[in-house]
């Protein structure tokens, strides 16, 4: 037989083991309040899960917020780079968000009927971080500040991000800056308003795509754009497929249509120019 098994203690390496006094991991985190901030109001077993499914989605959207934000800003100050780190990782966030589906869909129908009335009038509907990420986006619908009217510092801050340029706002008036002829009036145009496609702004961007090498910066600032929303169109298209299959054709305990009013969410596109464009190359 061989020598007994001596358990590894990893404070032989160096590893600090005490931590009075000091700050660990948990507090670092603050995992005190993130694992206590789940509080199921049925005894549904599967309510553990929808509740978690939905505050780390806020999580994830809590950074691809962080990430747009920044975005927007280097783009305006015409610091690309970072912006294309920023895009990438935000289009990633939203793979992150694709997959947590995935979990929520072994919820079957017959176990979300035992805590949906729990939820009272609560929606994802009503999300207001999904909402700035819309309206940074490019996606202004005024109507969509009304569920968060009950909450001004809420509403005041989307009504600023509803009002103010999106990142592809931002994107069309770098290419005006970099000598491409925009209209005037679209530059100029009511930001809250929502995006309308312009012939000025496909025309420079068919011009970039059809010399990259001269236009490279401006060329890869567009199919970051592209990436970002073809993740996005994914959690969007998931979403609609969870719900569909979990609830079928029942109303949102929001009061929305449910899927009939996801599947109208798809075919909202943010950045129409640069998916047109490609059916003229």
């Amino acid at each position: 037989m061989g020598e007994p098994h001596t358990p590894y203690d990893p404070a032989a390496d160096g590893a600090q083991m005490a931590f009075d006094g000091r700050m660990s991991y948990g507090d670092y985190l603050a995992l005190d309040k993130v694992l206590t901030a789940q509080s199921p109001l049925s005894s549904a077993h599967d309510e553990m899960l929808f509740i978690i499914q939905h505050q780390t989605s806020e999580l994830w959207m809590k950074l691809a917020l962080h990430e747009m934000t920044a975005a927007k800003a280097a783009i305006a100050s015409g610091n690309l780079p970072p912006a294309f780190k920023m895009l990438t990782r935000t289009a990633r966030i939203f793979d992150q968000l694709n997959s947590a589906w995935d979990v929520l869909r072994t919820m079957t129908p017959s176990e979300y009927t035992t805590f949906r009335e729990a939820l009272g009038q609560s929606s994802g509907f009503q999300s207001y971080q999904y909402r700035a990420i819309e309206f940074l986006a490019g996606n202004k619908n005024a109507a969509m500040l009304r569920p968060h009217a009950h909450v001004p510092e809420v509403h005041d801050w989307l009504t600023r991000l509803q009002r103010e340029t999106s990142l592809y706002d931002e994107a069309i008036a770098l290419l005006a800056r970099s000598g491409f002829k925009i209209d005037a009036d679209h530059l100029a145009r009511n930001h809250a308003d929502p995006y309308q496609a312009n012939d000025s702004v496909r025309d420079a961007w068919i011009a970039v795509y059809r010399d990259p090498a001269k236009h490279w910066p401006l060329y890869e600032l567009a199919e970051k754009l592209v990436d970002f929303e073809d993740y996005f169109r994914r959690w969007r298209f998931n979403h609609v497929t969870t719900v569909e299959r979990v609830i079928g054709f029942k109303r949102g305990t929001g009061g929305t249509s449910g899927v009939t009013y996801l599947r109208r969410m798809l075919d909202v596109v943010l950045f129409p120019e640069l998916w047109a464009l490609r059916a003229e190359l």
